[in-house]
């Protein structure tokens, strides 16, 4: 009977954050699948526990991977870590998570801190709709595509950002959606040094410009502005739709596109036409 593979979330920073469901979990599995052994090394000296570890990371040849695979199948339970956070987030765990669901081995997910979501609720921006984006691609010119398909994200954008490309990317941010768009900088979550800084972006690209970015950072930018509901008269529907129809427009067209920015139904609006 194959074994089982769990997804455990470690802390980000304070291994105090480690819950006691994860400790049990450690303490219980066959062995670790990691990314550095030597991270691991320092929660499992904490936690005062020993295990056999397997690193796996990124450019881990195949032979890794169908070993911890032969492993589980075997009836052996494991544990995926990363080093720091959620497992298979912006880490190559994901690729394990297929695996094993494509060999019929069995996951259960063990929840806990996460840098994303602790930086969005201290941020003091919209919580209530949000998407997350990680790493943004190295490369600018593919780092500027992918953030010209973000302009018209109404929805709050999480990233990930290291220190030492963090001005470049601001600076990118800025000429992409404007300096008055705001952000909040959130630094070394956790940590001793936890900082949370809110700015507009021309700000924070002013700010780190004198003060060397150290630590990792997690970057929750405002969503674009949703039209605000300032939304037509009927004396200026009527004037708008005067305009539209020197365009060509047919009544039925103009309704429908008036109804957009305004309260009233593309129905309502074209028996207005009408009256």
């Amino acid at each position: 009977m194959p074994g089982k593979l769990y997804v455990l979330t470690t802390p980000i920073g304070n291994l105090k954050d480690i819950t006691l469901r994860a400790i049990e979990i450690l303490k219980s599995v066959d062995f670790l699948v990691v990314e550095d052994t030597r991270v691991t090394l320092k929660l499992l000296n904490h936690l005062g526990l020993k295990k056999p570890m397997f690193s796996y990371f990124r450019h881990s040849n195949p032979e890794k991977l169908d070993l911890i695979l032969q492993k589980l199948q075997s009836g052996e339970t494991a544990a995926i870590i990363s080093d720091a956070g959620t497992p298979c987030i912006s880490d190559p765990g994901e690729e394990l998570v297929k695996a094993c669901i494509e060999h019929g081995i069995k996951l259960e997910p063990i929840p806990g801190a996460n840098a994303a979501l602790s930086a969005l609720v201290a941020s003091g921006l919209n919580t209530t709709r949000f998407c997350f984006e990680g790493f943004l691609p190295m490369n600018k010119k593919n780092r500027t595509v992918r953030l010209r398909k973000l302009q018209q994200e109404e929805r709050t954008i999480i990233f990930y950002e290291a220190p030492h490309k963090l001005i470049s990317t601001l600076k990118d941010m800025q000429q992409t959606f404007g300096g008055e768009r705001k952000i909040c900088i959130a630094r070394e979550l956790t940590k001793i040094h936890e900082q949370f800084l809110r700015f507009c972006l021309a700000q924070a690209v002013e700010y780190f410009e004198h003060e060397q970015p150290k630590g990792e950072f997690v970057l929750v930018l405002e969503g674009a502005r949703e039209i605000q509901d300032e939304k037509l008269s009927e004396a200026d529907i009527i004037k708008e739709a005067q305009k539209l129809q020197k365009t060509g427009k047919s009544k039925t067209e103009i309704a429908k596109e008036l109804a957009e920015k305004s309260t009233l139904s593309k129905r309502e609006i074209y028996n207005l036409l009408h009256s």
